[in-house]
């Protein structure tokens, strides 16, 4: 898909030609530029959707348009002039709550037409969307979450989705039927994660504007503002670190501090708003953040959010490593997945303790070892191990995930005094998954205190994340995921220095042993890692005793203990933790196959805007308080009259595995993947597709705007005549795909 919207992008560029340009016109982008990384959005982004190439226009002044016929299918996407921007950033522990406001005006459409405009926003690390607001001088309109099993409401709504391409690192958003000249503003807010390194938090945020929205020719300043809020947790105090945009603070108090930026500037932000804070402690701290339900929630349950960090003592021992690497070697991971995962597990090997043991499982349908038994990692024997995985990681075959696991767990059965871990990497589903959780559940309840721990990591949308995520709390380890091929490389390293940096295991909360009134996820109590603090959310009745302890194993395996203070939360716990506590009640959900559990998830995703896979995001027109719509003081009072149906936002779920799909070995589902080779049926297609434009319309239209104007109304002519001998039904037939 990421081909397929450059292309619309391109074709964008070469529709806004025919705009007489004026002082406003936009610049285009720079030449020599690579085109995917000038036209892929790094920053909040409007679009004006174009199907019909006869109502491009200047909007304020009109000029002489040669009529065209037909339509653009895939419509082209000529991006809109930013009139203003404003973004927020509140940090609460190890999350983000990001707002970004902004406006931009439709200066591709003529004053009398109307168009729809899409939204693209990349978003962060593991970010979810939390709702949309857009206004015009005539519409409002707002998201709203719904139950995807309510007909009731379902049916009342288009039967089109208004999301662009399911990726999980992009959200996109059409607002319908927007007039040519217009002020659209928007107000967009998602949650993402922090990134936690070395006692160090950081944070961006795609705030990086191409040239081509500002208005070119315009030295007007305009007033770009960004505030950013931390809250490092009660009586903390907070230390600056590196930031990409000159801050001033503003505010400062225990455990919290506020900056703000605002500039009288030409042109808008070139590069992302990064931020990076340290929270000054040198020992394992936390507490317990409470706070009272909403009286509109129909669960009145109280909120809590236990937090453990590890602090910022570099010094500290961590657990020694008893590891096995189980490395997915399908035919699906060909190419860049497979190369990426091979570097990356070469450096996790070479930071290994000589005191640490290792092995290696590949599998595909079969598996092999790289040594009969856990052995150590010297420095000859890691070379051996890089060189043993470089020549046998050959991807082929299918997925077969049972074997290996029951072979780590056969090697890891005589380990004592030690906490051996599992790592798992795969881009594949299988079908026996339910099975495999519940094996490992009973295997690992057996082993005590001491049992083995298991972290999952995913590549790409087909496999089953839900069940990685559920096999990684039965073993009390972590889970991480990747949808971008570029980006396997770096979190793959980043997740080995979490699982290997083991400073508080088998940890216990005495309050959650003692009453069932408390329910919290992950229900199975992670290890703390120097790389992960730990957070646990959810719900609970009654009150708190005055003290609650945790307590863990060092790695001297003595006991630890740490009392946790009770402090009432300063934020939105169930905004800023939903998409925590989702993502974990629906791997319940789906291990247990609980309808009970699903109607939970369905009223928390609800109430606290997250999407959830049992629930559907909507785009609803907005009602004024008399109970029409928002059409402005200048609106019409028949068309106030009929509501327009609600738009269904798709391509917001990540699903429950392909297994189809990794049968057939298909490529993991990756953005920005190497391409599948080309099919003869597609290369014929592709060929015949551009035979036809030369002589289909819209290649007309791309020849013509390299030509004089007198030479292009002539072409435009023959066009025209062509069609009355039913050109145009040939093209719609044959030019229905893209072409290069």
């Amino acid at each position: 898909m990421e081909e397929e919207f450059i292309r619309a992008v391109e074709d964008g560029f070469k529709l806004s030609k025919r705009l007489r340009k004026t002082k406003n016109f936009p610049p285009r982008p720079p030449p020599g530029m690579d085109r995917s990384r000038s036209l892929q959005p790094s920053s909040p982004m409007i679009y004006a959707v174009i199907s019909d190439p006869a109502i491009v226009d200047n909007p304020d002044v009109p000029s002489y348009q040669p009529h065209v016929y037909g339509e653009i299918d895939p419509p082209a996407l000529i991006p809109l002039l930013m009139d203003c921007v404003a973004l927020e950033v509140d940090c609460y522990l190890d999350t983000a709550l990001v707002t970004v406001k902004g406006a931009w005006r439709v200066h591709c459409v003529a004053a009398s037409k109307c168009c729809d405009c899409r939204l693209v926003l990349p978003m962060g690390e593991l970010g979810s969307v939390l709702g949309v607001e857009a206004a015009t001088s005539r519409r409002s309109y707002s998201t709203r979450m719904g139950s995807s099993s309510d007909q009731l409401y379902t049916e009342k709504t288009s039967k089109s989705e208004v999301c662009g391409f399911a990726n999980p690192q992009i959200f996109s958003i059409v607002i319908p039927k927007v007039t040519g000249g217009s002020i659209l503003t928007i107000s967009i807010r998602w949650v993402q994660k922090l990134i936690y390194s070395d006692g160090r938090f950081s944070i961006t945020v795609p705030f990086t504007f191409p040239e081509f929205v500002n208005p070119s020719g315009n030295t007007v300043l305009k007033k770009e503002k960004i505030s950013l809020n931390i809250n490092g947790g009660p009586g903390k105090e907070l230390m600056c670190q590196t930031t990409s945009h000159p801050l001033k603070e503003i505010r400062r108090q225990s455990g919290s501090v506020g900056y703000i930026h605002e500039a009288e500037v030409i042109s808008w932000s070139r590069t992302d708003f990064s931020f990076s804070y340290s929270v000054l402690a040198n020992d394992m701290f936390g507490g317990i953040l409470l706070q009272s339900p909403r009286l509109d929630d129909t669960d009145q349950r109280d909120r809590l959010c236990l937090y453990l960090f590890p602090g910022t003592n570099h010094q500290r021992k961590v657990f020694r490593q008893e590891i096995i690497f189980i490395v997915d070697i399908s035919e699906s991971m060909n190419g860049l997945p497979l190369e990426s995962v091979i570097n990356a597990l070469s450096v996790a090997m070479t930071e290994l303790s000589p005191q640490d043991s290792f092995n290696i499982i590949i599998f595909n349908d079969a598996t092999r070892s790289f040594s009969p038994s856990l052995a150590r990692a010297t420095k000859e024997t890691v070379e051996k191990a890089i060189f043993w995985i470089t020549q046998n990681c050959v991807a082929s075959g299918q997925t077969n995930l049972s074997k290996p696991l029951e072979e780590a767990m056969h090697m890891l059965s005589k380990t004592a005094n030690v906490i051996p871990h599992i790592c798992i990497i795969t881009d594949g589903a299988v079908e026996d998954e339910r099975s495999i959780c519940s094996a490992m559940k009973a295997y690992i309840s057996k082993r005590g205190k001491l049992c083995p721990r298991i972290s999952t990591f995913g590549i790409g949308s087909f496999c089953n994340h839900y069940f990685l995520r559920m096999l990684a709390s039965i073993g009390r380890g972590q889970y991480d995921a990747t949808f971008e091929s570029e980006s396997i490389g770096i979190r793959l390293q980043r997740f080995f220095k979490r699982i290997t940096s083991v400073v508080l295991a088998s940890i216990t909360i005495d309050l959650l042993d003692e009453d069932n009134s408390f329910e919290v996820y992950p229900t199975h109590v992670p290890d703390l890692s120097v790389g992960c603090p730990l957070l646990l959310v959810g719900s609970f009745l009654g009150t708190f005793s005055e003290r609650v302890r945790a307590k863990g194993l060092l790695p001297d395996m003595t006991e630890f203990s740490i009392d946790l203070k009770l402090e009432k939360a300063t934020f939105p716990i169930e905004q800023a933790y939903a998409r925590h506590q989702i993502d974990h009640m629906t791997a319940i959900s789906w291990f247990s196959e609980s309808k009970e559990l699903e109607q939970k998830i369905i009223r928390l995703s609800i109430h606290s805007g997250v999407p959830s896979e049992f629930t559907l995001m909507f785009l609803q027109e907005e009602m004024d308080k008399d109970g029409a719509l928002g059409q402005g003081k200048k609106r019409v009072e028949k068309q106030a009259s009929v509501r327009e149906k609600p738009l269904v936002v798709g391509g917001l779920r990540l699903g429950f595995g392909d297994v189809a799909s990794t049968k057939e070995n298909l490529p993991a589902g990756l953005v920005g993947g190497e391409p599948p080779e080309m099919t003869v049926q597609k290369a014929a297609a592709r060929c015949c597709s551009g035979v036809a434009d030369l002589c289909c319309c819209m290649c007309c239209i791309k020849a013509c705007s390299k030509m004089n104007d007198q030479f292009a109304i002539i072409m435009a002519q023959v066009v025209t005549a062509l069609s009355v001998l039913g050109c145009m039904a040939c093209c719609s037939e044959i030019c229905g795909g893209s072409s290069d």
